[in-house]
């Protein structure tokens, strides 16, 4: 059984964290999710979390957010019943998708949950098997796509960069014949024939 591309509910998300690791102890302090469905915005949601944790200097410069802003935010625990219904029979899309992913399963387990095996397209691997770009985070990904990068490093902002440029894969691939999630997924893993994204040349 195949997902034509079209009917695919994509919620691209992004979280910013304490730390680089669960394993360490890092934890969510803001979560992002924006769903479409071939191309239409559906749905957005956004939200700092307390982390439970003071947060260290070099992580607040990293983006901005502070103890501060988080002292009066909600728990994931608070907010865990919305995101679950919010990502329920979506595809999740994120730059670089296992971070995310392991901060969230984390953070569902320490609420006595398990965290859904939702199909997962990863932007970041499309980019390294598909792509032609300088190097491959989603800043430089962005601007050579012409899309802003304006509130880099804020779940939003990044959620918005990477669903734009998902787009930009989802239209490239479509030119190409790729029309099912099953086709795009494969895509992650193995470099299409003719379907290369990337208008800034390679040195």
């Amino acid at each position: 059984m195949t997902t034509a591309l079209t009917d695919v509910k994509f919620a691209c998300l992004d979280t910013e964290t304490t730390g680089l690791s669960p394993q360490a102890g890092g934890k969510i302090c803001e979560i992002a999710v924006s769903v479409s469905q071939n191309g239409r915005k559906l749905e957005e949601f956004t939200t700092l979390l307390n982390p439970g944790m003071p947060m260290h200097p070099d992580v607040i410069a990293i983006h901005g957010i502070t103890n501060d802003m988080v002292k009066d935010a909600p728990s994931f625990a608070d907010i865990l019943p919305r995101l679950l219904a919010l990502l329920d029979g979506c595809v999740l899309v994120a730059h670089n998708a296992e971070f995310d992913l392991s901060f969230l399963r984390s953070e569902t387990q320490s609420c006595g949950l398990r965290l859904p095996d939702y199909p997962v397209v990863d932007t970041l691997k499309l980019a390294r098997k598909n792509g032609r770009f300088h190097r491959n985070n989603l800043g430089v990904i962005a601007a050579s796509l012409g899309i802003s990068a304006e509130g880099a490093h804020r779940a939003m902002a990044d959620v918005r960069m990477t669903e734009k440029i998902l787009y930009n894969f989802l239209h490239e691939f479509a030119r190409c014949g790729v029309c099912t999630l099953e086709e795009l997924q494969k895509y992650q893993f193995k470099r299409h024939d003719t379907a290369v994204l990337g208008l800034t040349p390679l040195p």
